[in-house]
């Protein structure tokens, strides 16, 4: 197999660090795949959760931050720790984490055991995605955004095929049908294994420098400058996942509360607002080539704020299209 042809350790270093290596690439965004659609599954499966468990829409908060919490604020220490400490194999034993997580989920009859499975996919997800994003970088072969963009659509695409999910099984079938969602962790740990093989074969490229391609000097940037500028990245990648935590978390029950529509349906609506997330991903790399990418990045943060005030005076049409 091609991709089996890529573990062999490369006898030229330079080829190695300029070549991109789309297999690699390719596997570790459906891995992203596998593991943001299983994420996505349990914001989508809260309208049977509430039901199920008589939740009132603050313990529904607590879940998401229980995940968030896990999921987002251990990732900078996984990627600390391994940065030092390179752990190939670590893919596979996040995706673990995942499995199980979503296998207790799928059976929990109380509200603690309820957080811990949500926790458990949370350190799933702090443990994929530090190192799967290095894999990512590491078989660029320079070609960053690229390697970043098909890293990043497997999961946007992954979150929105959850919602999918949701309305054709686990609505159908009930919270069992969540433990067969959760067997594409399994498909996940196979592949990661052998992801993680070629990452363990090709550590020596975390030493080298890739050769620039375009030929452009690099403006060399005062420390200040740049603290400043990751720390307003981070304020915007907050607010991101602020609304995104939001809209992902209440969209059904705001759906179903204003509209009537019925909890499957309303899992088709959300899918169509994350199948736009994932478009989005896709048409704002060209966007930022040709206008900038500050503009784009900043249009696309206070964008939303005029098109969120409208939501909840419009109809069920215009809402979709808005969100």
């Amino acid at each position: 197999m091609k991709f089996a042809s890529q573990l062999s350790v490369p006898t030229a270093t330079t080829e190695a660090v300029n070549k991109t290596v789309f297999p690699v690439l390719f596997s570790i965004s459906f891995a992203h795949l596998l593991n943001d659609m299983m994420q996505s599954v349990i914001p989508a499966v809260y309208p049977l959760v509430k039901d199920q468990f008589t939740l009132s829409f603050t313990e529904i908060g607590l879940i998401t931050l229980t995940f968030q919490l896990t999921a987002s604020l251990l990732q900078p220490l996984v990627g600390f720790y391994t940065d030092k400490n390179p752990f190939p194999m670590s893919l596979s034993i996040g995706m673990g984490f995942t499995f199980a997580g979503l296998l207790l989920f799928s059976m929990v009859n109380t509200y603690p055991l309820l957080l811990l499975s949500v926790a458990l996919v949370g350190i799933g997800s702090s443990v994929f995605h530090p190192e799967s994003s290095r894999i990512a970088h590491l078989a660029s072969g320079g070609r960053k955004g690229l390697a970043q963009s098909i890293f990043q659509v497997g999961g946007n695409a992954g979150a929105a095929i959850g919602p999918l999910l949701v309305a054709l099984i686990v609505i159908p079938f009930g919270m069992q049908g969540i433990s067969w969602i959760s067997l594409a962790a399994v498909i996940g740990m196979v592949l990661l294994w052998h992801v993680g093989k070629w990452y363990n074969n090709h550590l020596y490229l975390k030493r080298s420098r890739p050769v620039s391609s375009d030929g452009v000097n690099r403006p060399i940037l005062s420390r200040t400058r740049i603290i400043a500028a990751i720390g307003i990245l981070l304020l915007l990648v907050f607010s991101k996942y602020f609304y995104m935590a939001c809209m992902t978390s209440y969209f059904t029950f705001f759906l179903m509360d204003r509209f009537h529509i019925t909890p499957q349906e309303s899992q088709f609506y959300l899918f169509a607002f994350l199948a736009a997330v994932a478009a989005g991903t896709i048409i704002g790399g060209p966007l930022g080539d040709r206008f900038g990418r500050k503009y784009i990045i900043w249009f696309s943060i206070l964008g939303v704020a005029p098109l969120t005030l409208i939501l909840p005076y419009v109809s069920l049409f215009w809402t979709i299209v808005l969100a």
